[in-house]
This record gives structure tokens, C-alpha cells and sequence, in this order.
């Protein structure tokens, strides 16, 4: 099987400390101190970031080969050790993950005890044809939606507002163009055998191609009603200055691109916040740091295919394993930036539930999509995965003519031979890499507010924390560095998925009240939406909590501090919203 990684060694250290949690200690900076068959029952089981083995290849097979990826569960103080060598997924067996039950698909039973039920079931059909690849004259230019001239926004106003009219059980129609992302991701469909299982598209290596078919599909509908196959949908361009708020287009109150459910503060000309923090936001967000939390996603936590795309989700295993850099930072901002806070769950674009409802849904995540493309552009390690249990994965859509089509992620890798790509605009972001505070120079490693150290997990984030990790291995040479990135993970972030979440993680820094996107101490941010998702195998069991992990980059960050050198790293964790998240542990890896 292809992998997504190739390290000649793999070591696991599970190691189990216990310290007093509730210690509120005040530590120096000092970093040099320190497809099953269906005759056989299905087994579920949990992928997170501490798996070892993103093959999950059966246990015989990890037996006879190396683990791609070698990692040390870190402890706190300098203190690590290893008990024995183990292989978290024995469980595992290789599969891509099957495609929806749609026999099975359900009202999802946890959503938000203040919604009236709903059906994101669509229209069943039991005649499925496989994905070809279309013919075209020209490709199709999505453009960047500031840029849209009076032609074509009257042509996307009228093929959407010829789209809302049809029937709502036409599987065209916008009402069920809006149901299937709230079928793939709140727990409207299972894993076609194993029953009870649910099947998800975020939080894993599924979003991009996921939501790149989707869009495909959304835009040939389009097309198609108003008999144009050149039409293209729009981007929202928030990458760069001049997108950097809600394009005109869709704020018009009498076009069928508006939608009333959308935050009244944050119309035009209000700037967008890229880090949005909706417990604390900021009243002027600035162009520059919105450029730094781009130069973030894709440079310094999307240099490897893992990083960017997500973690590893194949058959049989628990949604959530772990969000790429891109979900987690713009795009989950972006979603509750937009949503009304006035409504009971930010509706439209706050909830997944509902975000398909807003058509400023689809122009965000053709920008995404786009993002996906410039990605592969900027060379390193930025390529897709080559795992087949990526590429296999398989999707049902229905397509401009009824036809319910099964599509694969392979299918789906160059957009070009789906006939369209995007206006050529300028990309901003690519120099705007964060700088090291000025307070480090000139502090050289006093700890200038006061915070407190835990040295025990799991912990309850309630408060801002910092732990000291030490690092597996320092001074790496230019040519260690070119072959593996890194990694610092956040693993076992275990939350009610009814609640928001967000957490900002800076590492080595001196004041954590000073410290923000635009400083290289910035490591990145944690994000997640309202989701509700089902999270049941039968009927007896309770719901579970979403459990899932976060990966940030260390290579550049450490070179960029002067820290390089040092055996370990202060990480600290600071809670923005969201109650009783759990942390289980915290480690760092290398990845290639």
C-alpha cells in the first residue's frame, strides 16, 4: 500500500506521570535545562494523532515493516522516559472509507435540544453510476468574487434563485444542495458496513476533496439551469486585501445570494478577523495579521501532506482523528465570523448543520479549494497524500441530471480535469511571515507574566497553562530538517461537540497577554464548530465526545526564536471559549 510517509524508524514512548495538577508554579525560560468482511462483526476504533502507523495497515503487516513516523509522548520538567514499545492501532486494518449508508441515513439525534428535528436525508435512489470525466471546450474561470462584473452575478442571481424554486425533495434543489453537508457532517449517515457508525467529513483528510466535489457538483447544477457550461461560481477571495471583508454580491437584500442570517456587525466595509475570537474580538482587525494567519496555514503548519490535509480516516475508524491546518485556521474562524450570534446556534454559517443554507458557504470554500491548488504550488513536501485508502475513498452526489454518481478523491486531484480553475489574482500572504516579539531580545528568557505550570495530564482547560516539553532530538542538520518537519501535537482535545471551542498555542514566549499572529511565538490555533454530531453505535450507547487533535509546526518557528539549540520548549494553552475541554497529553513528532 502507498503511504503517506516513509521515516526508515519508528519508536513510540507511552510514558504515565503523576504529578499534582492543581501545582501553580512560577518556571524560568530556561530551554537548555531542561472493508472488513460482512460476515465479521465491525470493529470500531479511534485514530488520533497518537497513532504511530498512518498506513493502519492490519497487525501482521505492522509487525514486518517500520512505522512511518517516530514520536515521543513528552513529560513535563525535562522528565520523559519509555516503558514498552507498543502499537496503538492493533485494531487497525487498511480500508478506504466506504461510502454512505444511504438505507440507513438518520435525523441526527444530538443536535441542539433547542432545534426542531430535521432530515438531511436526501432522495434515495439505488441506481448509482460511476464518475466520468467531462468534456469541455474551455475551462470554466471561477472568479474572485470582488472582481465579478453586473454579467455574472446576474447569471449566478438567476440559475440560484431558478435553483431555490425547484421542489425540495428535487435532489437539484438548494434545500438539498444545503442537506448534504449537513448529511456528511453531523451524523446523518454511517459507513456503508458497520452499522452505527458514523461517517464525517471533517476533522480528517476527507474535507478538502470532499468539499472540492461538493462545490463541482453545486456549479454544474448551476450551469445547467441556466444552460451555460462556462458558468463558474465565485471565490471569496479573503486571502488578499481586497477580499478581506463580505463581498458585495451576496449583501444585496433583494438576490438570491443573500442570506439574513449572518452576523449584522461584520458587513461591509467591517474588515474580516481571520483569528476571530467571538468571546473577546478584535475590534480592528488589521490586513497584516489576516496575512499572517495565511503565511501560518500554508507555510508553517502545512509544510507535510499530514499537516495540511488532515489526519488519517479509514474504515471502521471514529470520526475526528484530527483537523488539517486549512479547516482549522481560516475556514473554521471564517464560519463563526460570519454566523448570527443572534440566532440560537450562529446560524447560518456558525452551525454545519445549517452553513450550506448561506450561498456565501460555497464562495468560502472555493477559495479554500483554491488555497488547496496554490498549496501544491510552493514546493517542500506539500503534496497529496499518495495513501490508496485516500485516493479510494469514495463519495455519492447526484449530479445536474438526477443521476446519483459515486466519485473518488483520486478523481478529484486536479481541477483542471474537472474543466475549471481560478482568476489569476495576486497571493499577498506569501511575505508575510510572523517575527519573533522584540520583548525576547531584549528579555533573553525572563518569564514576564506570571502563569501556571502543569505537570500532569490529562488537564482540564480552564485557564492559561504552560508545560515544559522536551524535545526528542536538537541541533538537527539542514539535510534532517529537509527530510522531516517538526511537529508538535495537542493530542486527546476531548469537548462536547455542542459547544464552540477555541484555544491559541504559543511556544517559548515571555508574555502570553502580548503575544498574537503576527509574532513567530504564535504556534497556531484550535477551532471548532457547532456540529452536534450522533456519535452512537446502537441505541443503548450514550453519546461520546468528539475527540480529536491539533498539529503545529516547530522546525521554522524554533530556528526563527534562536532555540534551535535548546533541549525542550514552553508550550502554553490559552482557552478563548469553550467549556470543560479535556487535553490528554502533549508530544512532538517528525514527520516527512
Amino acid at each position: 500500500m502507498a503511504s503517506i510517509s516513509s521515516s526508515p524508524l519508528s519508536l513510540s514512548f507511552n510514558v504515565s506521570f503523576n504529578f499534582n495538577t492543581s501545582s501553580s508554579l512560577l518556571y524560568p525560560l530556561s530551554q537548555k535545562q531542561h472493508q472488513p468482511s460482512k460476515n465479521r462483526k465491525p470493529k470500531y476504533h479511534q485514530i488520533s494523532c497518537t497513532s504511530n502507523d498512518t498506513n493502519q495497515n492490519s497487525p501482521k503487516e505492522q509487525e514486518q515493516k517500520p512505522s512511518p513516523r517516530r514520536n515521543v509522548l513528552i513529560g513535563i520538567g525535562g522528565l520523559y522516559g519509555a516503558t514498552t514499545l507498543t502499537n496503538n492501532n492493533s485494531l487497525a486494518f487498511g480500508a478506504p472509507v466506504p461510502i454512505p449508508d444511504l438505507t440507513a441515513c438518520k435525523v441526527p439525534t444530538h443536535l441542539p435540544e433547542n432545534l426542531p428535528q430535521i432530515s438531511c436525508c436526501p432522495p434515495f435512489s439505488t441506481d448509482i453510476i460511476d464518475f466520468k470525466f467531462p468534456t469541455f471546450k474551455k475551462l470554466r474561470v471561477r472568479p474572485a468574487a470582488q472582481l465579478v462584473n453586473d454579467d455574472n452575478f446576474a447569471k449566478y442571481n438567476k440559475a440560484l434563485e431558478l435553483m431555490k424554486a425547484l421542489p425540495d425533495d428535487d435532489p437539484r434543489s438548494f434545500t438539498q444542495q444545503a442537506n448534504i453537508h449537513c448529511a456528511y457532517c453531523v451524523g446523518g449517515y454511517t459507513q456503508e458496513g458497520y452499522p452505527g457508525l458514523e461517517l464525517s467529513v471533517h476533522k480528517s483528510w476527507l474535507f478538502l476533496p470532499f468539499h472540492r466535489w461538493y462545490l463541482y457538483f453545486y456549479e454544474r447544477i448551476l450551469g445547467s439551469l441556466i444552460n451555460d457550461p462556462t458558468f463558474a461560481i465565485p471565490f471569496w477571495n479573503f486571502d488578499a486585501p481586497d477580499g478581506m471583508q463580505i463581498p458585495s454580491i451576496y449583501t444585496k437584500p433583494n438576490s438570491s445570494l443573500y442570506d439574513c442570517k449572518r452576523d449584522p456587525k461584520h458587513q461591509p466595509p467591517t474588515l474580516i478577523d481571520l483569528a476571530f475570537n467571538r468571546n473577546n474580538p478584535n475590534p480592528n482587525p488589521s490586513v497584516e495579521t489576516n496575512l499572517s494567519t495565511m503565511y501560518n496555514t500554508m507555510f508553517s503548519n502545512g509544510a507535510t501532506s499530514i499537516q495540511f490535509h488532515g489526519s488519517p480516516y479509514r474504515a471502521g475508524d471514529q470520526p475526528d482523528p484530527g483537523a488539517g491546518s486549512i479547516e482549522n485556521s481560516p475556514h473554521n474562524p471564517i464560519h463563526v465570523w460570519c454566523g448570527d450570534p443572534g440566532q440560537p446556534n450562529r446560524e447560518d454559517m456558525g452551525h454545519f448543520y445549517s452553513s450550506g443554507r448561506d450561498p456565501l458557504f460555497y464562495a468560502l470554500h472555493a477559495n479554500v479549494d483554491r488555497l488547496w491548488s496554490i498549496w501544491k504550488t510552493l514546493g517542500g513536501k506539500r503534496k497529496d497524500p499518495n495513501d490508496d485508502d485516500w485516493l479510494e475513498t469514495s463519495f455519492l452526489f447526484y449530479d445536474e441530471n438526477k443521476n446519483l454518481v459515486k466519485v473518488k478523491v483520486k478523481d478529484g486531484l486536479d481541477e483542471r480535469k474537472l474543466g475549471y480553475c481560478y482568476q489569476d489574482v495576486d497571493i499577498p500572504w506569501i511575505n508575510s511571515k510572523p517575527k519573533p516579539a522584540s520583548r525576547r531580545v531584549q528579555s533573553k528568557g525572563k518569564l514576564l507574566t506570571p502563569r501556571k505550570f502543569v505537570d500532569k495530564f490529562p488537564i482540564v482547560l480552564d485557564s492559561v497553562v504552560s508545560t515544559i516539553v522536551k524535545r526528542p532530538q536538537k541541533s538537527r542538520s539542514s539535510k534532517e530538517k529537509e527530510d522531516e518537519e517538526e511537529i508538535l501535537v495537542i493530542d486527546g482535545i476531548e469537548f462536547d461537540s455542542n459547544i464552540e471551542v477555541k484555544f491559541d498555542v504559543i511556544v517559548n514566549d515571555e508574555d502570553d497577554k502580548v503575544i498574537g499572529v503576527g509574532n513567530t511565538e504564535f504556534a497556531g490555533t484550535f477551532v471548532s464548530l457547532l456540529h452536534g454530531h450522533n456519535h452512537e453505535n446502537n441505541k443503548k450507547e450514550k453519546k461520546k465526545n468528539t475527540v480529536t487533535c491539533l498539529r503545529l509546526g516547530l522546525t521554522n518557528l524554533l530556528e526563527d526564536l534562536k532555540a534551535d539549540d535548546d533541549d525542550s520548549i514552553v508550550v502554553t494553552l490559552i482557552p478563548r471559549y469553550g467549556d470543560g475541554v479535556k487535553i490528554s497529553g502533549i508530544k512532538i513528532e517528525f514527520e516527512n
